[in-house]
């Protein structure tokens, strides 16, 4: 009673009017905050929500990019990237700071997010010096999940397959046609890793190979392997069960655009004739002339059945590569033990030049083709000194079809080389 008494006293004083306009305030200024509280928190979320999808779309697109148009060199999380992404969670924490009614525990909250995104950035940075494979560990699930899809980009891994052979044969046009297909990564450069930087070690070796994926042959070219006598064993002490793929030409026809090529570096040299013989009166055939000694290919190939046998072997002839290459790329495929996918729709055949070329991709606006260094003319060769070094082969050559299996049938080819046919 006393209660009720004092309170309808307090009523008759306060006019009901101001009464009834403080409790509305009241209620209005209560609604007010309430509205401003959710409505940060929803701004908030969602601006994180945007940045996730951001780093998701952005993760699959470098994904499908570095699967299908990844260079002998990656860094596989990119660090532009990475720094957009950390200033704009930066900005998303000034902008969240500025608003009216934040609650500081989500500000911290978003102060770790940008430390943490700042902290991936640096270290992605050391990462891509190092050439290394980035490794992070953060605090949100998302972000460790985006660093983690980076073993997906593959591994550096040695060779399981190596073009050993031979100068001047068609090595290189067999290694671009071969990188057409897309479970086949290659060094683009020749390594010499087994005949000149051996010392180097084979971690060495391996970081000069693309990273590959699962599924994928990690190979590299260097001709002059064939006729190192230490490579069979250095290369079988890496991996005995390697394959090893030689592409050989007409001894001959090998020897003049080996020749030619030397040529264009220095043309001081003495002409073919000179170097060819130690007598060329008493017919007397000069074999240590490099030129000509990569030409007995049975001798070197002793050297390579020491350690491995034919089954790990596949001979590409250099002549069929330029007039059938879909099938010679054909056997080559089935001997990686891949699927035919290089096939005829691939090359076209370039008159100027005087073998095929690479259609071109549907992505650039040059054809592929082999460079200037590659079909120049040769020079006048004497018959006679053509019609002898033919006699001088000849027995090397029929060792070399017995010990292959196979009949290049290069004899055939005695009285019909052109001088001016094309290296």
């Amino acid at each position: 009673m006393a209660f009720w008494s004092s309170t309808s006293v307090f009523t008759s004083k306060v006019p009901r009017k101001i009464l009834f306009m403080f409790t509305l305030s009241l209620s209005v200024t209560y609604l007010f905050y309430s509205l401003m509280s959710c409505y940060n928190s929803f701004q908030f979320q969602e601006n994180y929500v945007y940045q996730g999808r951001l780093v998701t779309d952005e993760t699959t697109f470098v994904t499908l990019r570095e699967k299908l148009y990844s260079t002998s060199s990656q860094v596989y999380l990119d660090e532009e990237f990475i720094e957009r992404t950390a200033t704009e969670q930066t900005i998303a924490v000034s902008s969240v700071r500025n608003r009216v009614g934040i609650d500081e525990r989500t500000a911290g909250w978003a102060r770790a997010q940008a430390a943490t995104t700042s902290s991936m950035m640096s270290r992605a940075a050391a990462a891509a010096g190092e050439h290394e494979h980035p490794e992070f560990s953060t605090t949100d699930s998302e972000l460790q999940r985006v660093v983690n899809c980076t073993s997906d980009y593959g591994v550096k891994k040695l060779p399981q397959a190596i073009i050993i052979g031979v100068k001047k044969g068609g090595t290189r046009a067999l290694l671009e046609a071969l990188r057409v297909h897309p479970d086949v990564r290659a060094v683009g450069n020749e390594p010499h890793f087994f005949d000149r930087n051996y010392e180097r070690g084979l971690d060495w070796y391996r970081e000069l190979m693309p990273s590959t994926l699962e599924g994928q042959i990690t190979m590299e070219k260097t001709p002059s392997y064939f006729v190192t006598n230490s490579a069979p064993k250095r290369i079988h002490s890496m991996a005995r069960d390697i394959k090893l793929i030689i592409v050989v030409r007409n001894p001959v026809t090998r020897a003049i655009s080996d020749y030619t090529q030397t040529l264009s570096k220095r043309p001081e040299i003495p002409t073919f004739e000179v170097l060819a013989f130690k007598n060329r009166t008493l017919g007397l055939i000069d074999a240590s002339w490099s030129a000509l000694r990569i030409g007995i290919y049975a001798l070197h190939l002793e050297s390579w059945m020491q350690y491995f046998p034919l089954s790990q072997m596949h001979f590409v002839s250099g002549e069929r590569l330029i007039v059938d290459p879909a099938g010679e790329m054909a056997k080559v495929q089935d001997f990686l033990g891949l699927k035919r996918i290089v096939t005829d729709k691939h090359f076209y055949f370039n008159k100027t030049k005087g073998f095929p070329c690479l259609k071109k991709p549907e992505d650039s606006s040059t054809p592929r083709c082999l460079g200037k260094s590659k079909g120049r003319t040769h020079p006048k060769i004497d018959p006679d000194v053509i019609r002898r070094l033919h006699k001088f082969y000849k027995p090397f050559n029929m060792m070399f079809y017995q010990m292959t299996g196979q009949n290049f049938e290069w004899e055939l080819e005695e009285h019909g080389i052109s001088p001016g046919s094309r290296n």
